[in-house]
């Protein structure tokens, strides 16, 4: 018995670890899917719209122009609002009127101007020395600034954009969570084997005792009938013994 715990021991000790890992994987795995599916969708579907997922739009910073508030590689946070909800000083994103139309860009509001009832966002990066070029009209808003962000993230999205980062952070996460689970599953055969074989041990250990026992038994109650007989026969051989002398 005792040479059979340390064993199973390290055996759940190993499954545990297991567990933990492919807890993790999931609670790491699972929401990034979730929400690069439904952004992937949306962005499918309205491919002139940036792809919020709950109204809140992650968005990759690839300049320096709000340094140090906001840094180049920054994944950062911005919420869907109206353009009248838009107040000076507020960070908003916006679709560049200077660019291809497709490019956003994310600045500080300097001011806001409204001729004949149309808003329009005079904007400035916090680390450029001039105000951009063009009024942002307010169809071009993407969405205000949440001041929410995860350093560095947006170069891993990046990375997990292109084919080395769907390797890594994709298919070899979902490589080892199978993994994971065949092992686990080996190694609960195994344990749930070496168990059934202690008990089989165990069972058939108890069987042998039990006859042993009953053999046992058995010998001590032929033993009594054997002196029982042997004391018969020898209080009969002594009558028949004084019949004779009498």
């Amino acid at each position: 018995m005792n040479q059979n715990k340390t064993p199973n021991n390290r055996e759940d000790k190993a499954n545990k670890i297991l567990t933990v890992i492919g807890a993790v994987l999931c609670v790491i795995l699972i929401p990034i899917l979730i929400v690069n599916c439904t952004l992937i969708v949306k962005s499918l579907v309205n491919k002139e719209d940036v792809p919020d997922f709950g109204g809140f739009l992650p968005l990759i910073v690839l300049t320096d122009s709000m340094y140090p508030e906001i840094k180049s590689g920054d994944l950062i946070f911005c919420k869907t609002v109206e353009a009248e909800e838009v107040n000076e000083g507020d960070v908003i994103s916006f679709f560049d009127p200077a660019g291809n139309g497709s490019a956003v860009v994310t600045h500080k509001v300097e001011r806001i101007e409204n001729e004949n009832g149309k808003l329009s966002f005079i904007t400035k990066g916090i680390n450029n020395n001039t105000e951009d070029r063009l009024p942002v009209p307010a169809d071009n808003l993407v969405g205000k600034y949440i001041d929410f962000r995860i350093p560095g993230a947006g170069n891993v999205a990046l990375f997990m954009q292109s084919t080395a980062g769907l390797i890594v952070c994709v298919i070899l996460p979902m490589v080892a969570f199978v993994a994971y689970d065949i092992i686990r599953r080996k190694m609960y055969e195994k344990t749930k084997g070496n168990d059934m074989q202690v008990l089989m041990a165990e069972l058939e250990s108890l069987k042998a005792q039990k006859a042993a026992e009953e053999k046992a038994k058995a010998d001590e109650e032929k033993a009594a009938l054997m002196a029982e007989l042997e004391a018969l026969r020898a209080e009969k051989a002594a009558k028949e013994a004084e019949k004779k002398d009498d």
